[in-house]
């Protein structure tokens, strides 16, 4: 795959500029860039959705799969007739064995033809593996532990989780020469994590991946591309995310340093010509010398190392704007399960310590995020009650991101009467938004950018609870470091899900719930981690008690 001289803009906002790139037929690519940068505009362009200004993306007429960040599948057959579909094996053999039937009784001439016809099917199906696909299929939906009943359901029907988990089954059965995928691990458990991450090194073609989970990256990539927001250039560096982090550290200084000599230069150079300028008329000497640095000093400042970005960030006053009881939120006796479906919980209890930093845990489908939702009064409890403290105020932030008015600006999205215009911009400005973005409707932005929005929103709202579920799924480790910041700070009680160790660690949880049991236990890191990169069973409460 080759880019020559992309350039790309939205209105005044440039986002490529002559840039190139090249990549190998099997090449491994991690694309990286902070927020805006243009990485998902990349896989439109390659996919066709998006047209450049000028130059062009070459793939040599690629087979191409592609995994949004946001699956939106409504198609209504069932799940394995959707799967298979991704190798039309059953439609090749069809015609393949109608150009047979037609042969005996056509001419010598148009049987050349046909023979060519069905050679080049054949060929395809062997590119399918014809007798081995079913096979392969079956592995995939094994270790991708995509249940036998799943596959009876409609699409249409799934939840979001499921369709996700089905949509990369489908892309990794479709055995494509190239594949795009943008976060595809946000909704993976970790067996599933595991055998993705292997599958995905061992794949035969070119694989082009934008992902906030930095292990990920480092074990699947070969090479590191990087959009620069600021030069609007991309550069491919050979090895994983963290070697492109230490050459890229390396660039910067040698830049910084480089650009430190530019700037002595020119200062020495406008001495030389404010000394020149001040000099008597008849000083013929030094007005030509003025004037020869004048035009050197011109140079010099056309040469100037453009500057990095750097995202300036102040201290966010996020004090509640009042203080809740010493117990802002208790939870008593609590059983609750779905229709026809076993109990999540079955008389959990626990307390929040005004202040705390509250994280759940557990493995995947034992209700973390409805726990959330019982406790937002969105489901309601088979037993047990849920109780507010004294001058508890609330606020959520759930997956779907319903707080947000999408044909709203960002500016408008966040207004709060206690705050003037300058304020509510420098509080965007610590969410990554600066300048004219404020104006951008939510409707254009990228899952990222909705979820900064959202997260501004809620902070800001100073409630003295705050509720978060997955807070980062869409960010990238730059982004994640610098909205964990403001969370930090945060004086509140904070109940949260998140797979994310380090943003967890970042904001400072104090306090884990375990589910199912319904265990409460001090923040232990390594529990952290057994969870979210083991996934093995639940330890033993004397292990961790």
């Amino acid at each position: 795959m080759k880019g020559e001289h992309l350039y790309l803009a939205f209105g005044s906002e440039t986002i490529y500029d002559d840039a190139e790139f090249k990549i190998e037929e099997k090449d491994k690519v991690g694309i990286t860039g902070v927020n805006g940068a243009g990485k998902t505009t990349l896989f439109k362009i390659i996919l066709k959705q998006e047209r450049l200004d000028a130059g062009k993306i070459t793939t040599n007429n690629k087979k191409i799969a592609y995994l949004p960040q946001e699956i939106k599948i409504e198609d209504n057959i069932d799940v394995l007739t959707y799967l298979m579909s991704a190798r039309p094996i059953k439609k090749l053999e069809q015609k393949l064995n109608e150009i047979y039937e037609k042969l005996p009784n056509t001419i010598e001439k148009d049987q050349k033809k046909l023979l060519k016809e069905a050679e080049q099917i054949q060929n395809k199906l062997d590119s399918l593996h014809q007798y081995q696909a079913e096979d392969e299929l079956l592995s995939i939906l094994e270790n991708m532990q995509i249940e036998s009943d799943l596959l009876e359901m409609k699409v249409k029907d799934l939840s979001g989780g499921q369709k996700s988990k089905i949509a990369f089954a489908r892309i990794l059965y479709e055995n494509a020469d190239i594949l795009l995928l943008d976060e595809p691990t946000n909704h993976l458990d970790m067996k599933t994590k595991d055998f993705i991450t292997n599958y995905l090194k061992n794949y035969h073609g070119m694989i082009l991946v934008i992902s906030h989970d930095i292990d990920f990256l480092n074990e699947i990539i070969t090479k590191t591309m990087f959009i620069n927001k600021v030069t609007h250039k991309i550069k491919v560096y050979k090895g994983n995310y963290k070697e492109f982090k230490r050459l890229y550290a390396v660039e910067m200084l040698e830049k910084e340093r480089k650009r430190a000599e530019q700037l002595r230069e020119i200062k020495h150079l406008e001495e030389i010509v404010k000394k020149s300028e001040q000099a008597s008329r008849t000083n013929h000497n030094i007005k030509r010398l003025g004037q020869s640095r004048k035009k050197l000093l011109e140079k010099k400042r056309n040469e100037l190392e453009e500057e990095e970005e750097k995202y300036k960030t102040v201290t966010m006053k996020v004090e509640p704007l009042e203080k809740s009881g010493k117990i802002p939120l208790e939870v008593e006796h609590l059983t609750f399960h779905y229709p026809n479906k076993n109990d999540l919980y079955r008389n959990l209890s626990f307390q929040m310590q005004r202040g705390e930093k509250f994280l759940i845990v557990g493995e995947n489908g034992v209700g973390k995020s409805t726990l959330l939702k019982l406790i937002m009064k969105q489901l309601t409890p088979i037993k047990g009650e849920i109780t507010y403290g004294y001058h508890a105020s609330i606020a959520y932030y759930a997956q779907e991101l319903e707080i947000l008015d999408e044909n709203k600006t960002i500016l408008e999205n966040i207004d709060n009467p206690n705050y003037n215009d300058l304020e509510l911009r420098t509080f965007l400005g610590n969410f990554l938004f600066s300048k004219d973005d404020v104006f951008k409707k939510v409707k254009v932005l990228s899952p990222g950018e909705k979820a900064r929005v959202a997260l501004c929103k809620i902070l800001i709202q100073r409630t003295n609870i705050i509720i978060l579920d997955e807070p980062t799924n869409h960010f990238d480790p730059e982004t994640q470091k610098i909205i964990g910041e403001n969370f930090k700070n945060y004086t509140g009680t904070l109940i949260m899900v998140s797979h994310n160790p380090s943003f967890v660690e970042q904001v400072g949880v104090t306090r884990m719930l375990v589910l199912p049991e319904g265990k409460i236990i001090e923040y232990k890191r390594e529990l952290l981690h057994y969870y979210y990169y083991l996934n093995t069973d639940l330890l033993e409460e004397e292990n961790y008690g």
